[in-house]
């Protein structure tokens, strides 16, 4: 994997640095998207600096501006030459109750969640053929078992899915696209999720009676990303069994 490239969407923080560290310490070089985490993305990337120079790179976008996506890859290859793999992580995620949806709320959900990464998976496939590269995307549990009153996370997460299987499909032989589907991994920072009677009824419905690490997420992203030439059109539920009860 020395001098092979991977862009990470939602890369400077929490599951998506993660991915990033794990790739890094495997050899490749990182494009570091990021929104509005400036800080950590400068932080994250003097930390992988200090291990190899010139090995990170990071670009700002709004994923839901269409037009950004295309310069993301187009930034990518003047940084670095290439682009082998795409990790799909950034997300939106908040709650839509029936009865009170805004199609603003449904722009957002559907364009970070399953339109940036079919328009950013399309503008990166050239690249990723001429390197026989692959994608990964990260889905969600509640893609194939909807939450109650994320009804548009759960339908834009579903959809996501379908782009997985459907990308494999139009992509191979080349390109392989697999996805990473996480359960209870790190709480979201929204205060709705910081009662810990209601994490720990969820922790309850794991098989593993705990919540997992985002480098769970990171180790499963690189096993697809490494050591799984033969796997493609598939999705990885790493989320301690929880969804055998849902």
């Amino acid at each position: 994997m020395q001098e092979k490239v991977a862009l990470i969407t939602g890369g400077a923080r929490r599951v998506g640095a993660a991915i990033g560290r794990l790739l890094h310490q495997g050899g490749m070089n990182l494009m570091v998207h990021y929104r509005s985490s400036a800080e950590e993305a400068r932080a994250l990337q003097a930390e992988l600096a200090a291990q190899r120079a010139d090995s990170v790179a990071l670009v700002q976008a709004d994923l839901l501006n269409a037009g950004s996506l295309p310069a993301m890859v187009n930034e990518t290859l003047q940084q670095f030459g290439r682009l082998d793999v795409l990790i799909n992580n950034a997300s939106s995620f908040f709650p839509t109750v029936i009865g009170e949806i805004t199609e603003r709320e449904w722009d957002d959900l559907v364009g970070t969640n399953l339109k940036t990464p079919l328009f950013l998976s399309q503008a990166a496939a050239p690249h990723l053929r001429r390197n026989h590269g692959c994608i990964v995307n990260i889905i969600d549990i509640h893609a194939d078992r909807p939450m109650r009153n994320y009804l548009v996370y759960s339908v834009a997460k579903g959809g996501l899915v379908a782009l997985t299987r459907s990308l494999a499909a139009e992509l191979g032989p080349e390109v392989r696209v697999n996805g990473v589907s996480p359960g209870a991994i790190i709480w979201p920072e929204d205060e709705r999720w910081s009662d810990e009677l209601a994490r720990q009824r969820i922790v309850q419905t794991t098989l593993l009676k705990r919540v997992g690490d985002p480098e769970d997420i990171a180790r499963t992203v690189r096993f697809l990303v490494f050591d799984a030439p033969y796997v493609t059109g598939q999705v990885i539920a790493v989320d301690g069994g929880r969804s055998i009860h849902l």
